[in-house]
């Protein structure tokens, strides 16, 4: 059986359903196209969770659709600020105490604000990180969306080969 993560345990406390889905683990691609093919779900279902920072809010994180990039001014509309930039990666940790490839938007360090896109509410099922990498947590959109009290908008751009 899996473990037991702190998002896992967030959404036991609240009752929300999920599956816990391990896979292995590729050190030198940690992409969510290549989690997508290793726990069987198209790359649409597949959500990644971005770290930014806005000038007037701070941190805030971004669940975006795992081929997509995050839309900058988007978040910025959406979030209140005028600006927003991707935080740098030896930030992550320390910010949310998870690693890049183990990102979960639910049971970080500190509640900052989490701001999905709107695709998100196209899927019956959607998986996110649970905190570790390797495992990954499918559950239904809307309970993601309440469990992390998250604001809608589109925040996110397909990305061009």
């Amino acid at each position: 059986m899996a473990h037991k993560t702190n998002a896992a345990r967030i959404l036991d406390q609240n009752k929300v359903p999920y599956e816990l889905k391990e896979y292995t683990v590729d050190e030198s691609d940690l992409s969510a196209v290549n989690v997508a093919q290793k726990v069987g779900l198209p790359i649409e279902q597949v959500y990644k969770t971005i770290v930014a920072r806005g000038d007037k809010t701070g941190v805030i994180v971004a669940c975006i659709q795992g081929d997509h990039e995050l839309h900058l001014k988007g978040i910025a509309t959406l979030s209140g600020n005028k600006k927003v930039e991707v935080v740098s990666l030896k930030e992550v940790q320390p910010l949310t105490g998870y690693i890049r490839g183990g990102v979960s938007p639910i049971g970080m360090k500190k509640n900052y604000s989490v701001f999905m896109d709107t695709s998100i509410n196209n899927h019956a099922k959607i998986a996110v990180s649970a905190g570790l990498r390797g495992l990954q947590l499918f559950l239904r959109p809307v309970d993601l969306i309440s469990v992390t009290k998250a604001q809608l908008g589109v925040i996110s751009i397909e990305i061009t080969p």
